[in-house]
């Protein structure tokens, strides 16, 4: 037998929200129920955020910096609804020459105790201030304003589930979860006496796509023996 050769298979709302019904033993009749489970799919993945880090969701934004300037707004010049920064490092060019060099990130405790919050210079750290619309601040305050561009890793929203012609912002891997979790939102409505099993699934398909979302770095851990005497 010949296997397809298509590798293009994909749900959209509409799809996942019938799936869900139908673990939980229920029929979609009404376009309140598509509306009804729209909305928990929503909640969903606005829960998606604070379970960790989601790859995909990882953009790159570059912010131009302004001598004597130390609050930039993060999403002003592309928006794309910024949860969280990984991580920021600045670019100094000289002379067509340009060098990357990471900054540290502060607490709000550490960036209050500085005393000399006007200082100018290379910045070397950074402070961001979780708004809805968040910001970043870094210290020193930039000392000119063509010579740096502050570069940061963002983790960003996913795109929202409006109608059910909609396909989702996530990866082949992640289906299954989807719909998992789905049944399991709707379950916490319509068929409370399956909420446990569903959950218990959920939370199995959603800790099997996670292990596969993470980097594949090599960790090493070493004792300090600066304070030894090996002589």
């Amino acid at each position: 037998m010949a296997v397809s050769g298509s590798k293009d298979f994909e749900l959209d709302v509409a799809d996942y929200v019938e799936e869900a019904f139908e673990r939980c033993g229920l029929e979609l009749r009404t376009g309140y129920d598509l509306k009804s489970a729209n909305r928990s799919l929503n909640l969903m993945l606005a829960e998606w955020s604070n379970r960790g880090l989601n790859q995909w969701t990882i953009n790159q934004k570059v912010l131009p910096m302004v001598q004597n300037t130390t609050s930039y707004t993060i999403d002003a010049t592309t928006p794309t609804a910024t949860i969280d920064v990984l991580d920021v490092f600045i670019r100094e060019t000289i002379g067509g020459v340009s060098t990357d060099v990471p900054l540290s990130r502060m607490s709000r405790s550490e960036y209050a105790n500085l005393s000399t919050k006007t200082t100018t210079g290379k910045p070397n750290q950074y402070l961001i201030d979780k708004q809805i619309s968040p910001t970043i601040t870094v210290w020193p305050a930039p000392d000119q304003s063509s010579k740096y561009e502050l570069y940061l890793n963002v983790l960003s929203r996913m795109d929202d589930a409006d109608a059910g012609a909609n396909t989702l912002q996530i990866p082949f891997r992640f289906y299954p979860c989807l719909a998992a979790g789905l049944a399991y939102y709707l379950a916490l409505k319509r068929a409370p006496e399956k909420v446990s099993m569903l959950k218990q699934l959920y939370e199995e398909e959603f800790e099997r796509a996670l292990s596969q979302d993470q980097d594949r770095v090599s960790f090493r851990i070493a004792p300090d023996l600066r304070g030894y005497n090996l002589g």
